[in-house]
């Protein structure tokens, strides 16, 4: 009886905490596709891993490996990090030459 109710509210709990990460990822996809400035991609980039984070942490948590879930959500993390300071470099740069953030100015960025 017990061991039913434990699997329906493990079941019930991904379900929810599944829409809200797929809301998540198609927030972070829209602003990556569809917007003109480079700091919205960058945020768009940032919601798209962190609803990877949260997937892998939801995953492990309902199968029962909480330990390697969050073994690689700090992985993730890390990496996340790297390039998200790596993409903000190359952002300075781009607003350095060109006075503008716009992706439509990067087609003029010669040498």
């Amino acid at each position: 009886m017990i061991a039913e109710i434990a699997a329906n509210n493990a079941s019930q709990l991904f379900w929810v905490f599944s829409i809200g990460i797929s809301l998540v990822l198609i927030a972070g996809m829209f602003y990556l596709l569809a917007t003109l400035n480079l700091i919205r991609a960058l945020i768009g980039l940032e919601l798209l891993t962190k609803g990877v984070t949260m997937l892998i942490i939801l995953v492990g948590a309902v199968t029962g490996h909480t330990g390697m879930a969050q073994a690689m959500a700090i992985t993730l993390i890390i990496i996340e990090v790297v390039v998200i300071v790596v993409a903000a470099g190359i952002l300075l740069a781009v607003y350095k030459q060109n006075q503008s953030i716009d992706i439509r100015m990067l087609r003029n960025i010669k040498g």
